[in-house]
């Protein structure tokens, strides 16, 4: 099934950003490093969705980049799909670009492949598989 697995929101600091969603109540998840992506991520449980706050952790990481070039916020959205291989295969035969069409491991041990913005409407978009 097809649904938001969760929205990405770029910002200076995670500690400063949990701030706000514990202030609802909201219990944020302990931080994670993702090291391939120069990215410290604490994930924000939002019903069957969830909030992705990514810190850099580098100065030449996609985040810190994002950053200093737009600021703080959303930064992607993320689809969640059964089959993460064939969504990127019937995607690929449709003519959809990708940023890169590897299929990594992410915050949780989820498998992601991002959609460049050019083929999704200006929105980059992450395409989520749970670790099998």
């Amino acid at each position: 099934m097809l649904n938001i697995d969760h929205l990405g929101i770029a910002v200076k600091s995670l500690t400063q950003a949990r701030k706000f969603y514990e202030a609802l109540g909201v219990a944020v998840a302990k931080e994670e490093i993702v090291a391939h992506e120069k990215v410290k991520v604490a994930m924000v449980p939002m019903g069957e969705s969830r909030i992705e706050l990514l810190e850099a952790i580098e100065p030449d990481s996609v985040i810190a980049k994002f950053i200093e070039k737009r600021g703080e916020g959303l930064h992607h959205v993320a689809l969640h799909v059964p089959d993460l291989p064939a969504a990127v295969k019937s995607l690929k035969e449709g003519g959809t670009r990708f940023v890169t069409e590897e299929i990594k491991i992410g915050a949780g041990g989820h498998r992601y492949v991002f959609v460049h913005p050019s083929s999704a409407g200006g929105v980059l978009v992450e395409l989520v598989e749970e670790q099998k």
